[in-house]
């Protein structure tokens, strides 16, 4: 029995609570992983799992020795990393999750010099962006928007995403432009869907001292922010948007920026990880590659702080 693959096997089926899951992602056959479990537990003398056809639990024992694994494992792959090219050069498979926008917009422009600077890493690109279990997806990173609420995760903030309001010259010829918070809150909107809490998001504006928290009456509400990019490009209503997403249709005259004495809200960007693993070189090399990108792009990186 090679013990460093079975603890592999093993800390991955606690991961992902699933043989199913755990063989697939290991490329084995269910019944081979569920028979390195098993020659495990026989050579330590102790059970480490329950199991039932519904779900698999961590018994006391399994749960110490888990740690354990997940420290070893970290070692090794660490120490694997700094003899190859002094950590500069990662290999394997690197799983993140983002949301579209900044996939489209900040990641993928810059993926062939990231690919030509580290070669050996391939990486598994999603576009969720919903509350996941990093440990159970098999995910290494997530790039987020907003507030965080999960204190189980290390996050590093990278950037900034501003929104304003934005709508359609077609709109603007039925409707009219508000120029007002009065006219602002009789006009038509489109309200976005979180999908983190899942209800409509709020309108936050603020001039000088004065704050206005709005939720708007919506004629559409969606959680797609393609559908919500087009549904404002049809004249359907006002749009609180990404000032990066709207700004080339502003440029070609399809949108125009509303109530501009008014400032939107700026939400942060965070990358996050799970706080129990040790930060491998390939997650490290990633966060760091994407908060250059971040910082450096004109709509999503952070105001530069003035000198005290």
């Amino acid at each position: 029995m090679d013990r460093f693959i079975s603890m592999q096997a093993f800390t991955r089926v606690v991961d992902v609570g699933s043989f199913a899951r755990a063989a697939e992602s290991l490329d084995l056959p269910k019944a081979t992983l569920t028979r390195m479990i098993q020659n495990l537990e026989t050579h330590l003398g102790v059970k480490l799992l329950h199991r039932t056809t519904r779900r698999i639990s961590v018994t006391t024992e399994g749960a110490a020795y888990y740690e354990r694994c997940v420290r070893i494992l970290a070692d090794v792959d660490e120490a694997e990393q700094s003899l190859s090219h002094h950590n500069n050069n990662p290999r394997g498979t690197l799983r993140v999750d983002t949301i579209s926008s900044l996939a489209q917009m900040v990641l993928l422009p810059e993926l062939p010099a990231f690919f030509t600077a580290y070669p050996d890493l391939k990486l598994e690109l999603t576009t969720n962006g919903k509350p996941i279990d990093l440990l159970q997806e098999g995910v290494d990173v997530v790039l987020r928007v907003g507030a965080l609420v999960d204190e189980s995760m290390v996050a590093r903030r990278i950037g900034q995403l501003k929104l304003a309001i934005y709508a359609s010259p077609i709109y603007l010829r039925q409707h009219g432009t508000p120029r007002t918070m009065a006219e602002l809150q009789a006009h038509r909107c489109i309200n976005y869907v979180s999908h983190r809490t899942g209800r409509e998001v709020t309108w936050d504006l603020t001039r000088g001292e004065q704050r206005h928290e709005l939720l708007l009456d919506s004629v559409l509400a969606t959680n797609d922010s393609d559908v919500y990019l087009g549904s404002a490009l049809q004249g359907l209503g006002l749009a609180y948007l990404s000032c990066a997403l709207a700004e080339p249709y502003v440029r070609s005259g399809r949108l125009v920026e509303l109530m501009t004495d008014w400032q939107g809200e700026s939400l942060p960007i965070s990358a996050m990880y799970p706080q129990n693993r040790h930060l491998s070189a390939k997650v490290r090399i990633f966060v760091n590659w994407a908060a250059e990108l971040f910082a450096r792009h004109p709509h999503f990186g952070e105001p530069a702080r003035q000198a005290a």
